[in-house]
């Protein structure tokens, strides 16, 4: 039995959203159980912990976007074995820089959370915008796998 090459496309975009969860259960674990031992310390920074520990959850909605964007529209124009595969592999792109950003969002969000009652939250701020600054890779690997599929002529 031959490949379908839109079988191919749904694979890659469901590699895609694969990549974001996975990569957003590692950074909301690791920024959440930093989470439990600030709380237990200084119950009062409840908020600034569940913000930042809720950070790295949106690179799962930019992995469900791209297999949104694969099912509604690529999928339409999928013709030859190459189409199939190239979607496979910007599914595959866009799950590695999706995943990655968010595990090492975590990474940087438990090590704000876990400064937080040594420095009264003041330092809640400052985390933002380093963990914003991993956030960007995970935009970029949106940002990629849309132009790459707008080059190819399939969005």
């Amino acid at each position: 039995m031959a490949l379908d090459p839109t079988a191919l496309a749904i694979l890659g975009g469901a590699i895609g959203l694969a990549g974001g969860m996975a990569g957003s259960s590692i950074g909301v674990g690791l920024a959440a159980s930093a989470g439990a031992g600030t709380l237990s310390e200084e119950p009062g920074q409840f908020r600034n912990v569940i913000l930042l520990s809720s950070l790295p959850m949106t690179q799962t909605f930019y992995g469900l976007i791209i297999l949104i964007l694969i099912i509604s529209t690529v999928l339409d124009n999928i013709t030859t074995m190459g189409n199939g595969l190239a979607v496979l592999g910007c599914g595959i792109f866009v799950a590695a820089a999706e995943g990655f950003s968010a595990a090492y969002q975590g990474v940087i969000c438990a090590s704000g959370i876990s400064l937080l009652p040594k420095t009264k939250g003041k330092l809640l701020t400052t985390t933002m915008i380093l963990a914003v600054l991993v956030e960007l890779w995970g935009i970029l690997g949106i940002v990629f796998t849309v132009l790459v599929l707008s080059l190819l002529g399939l969005f």
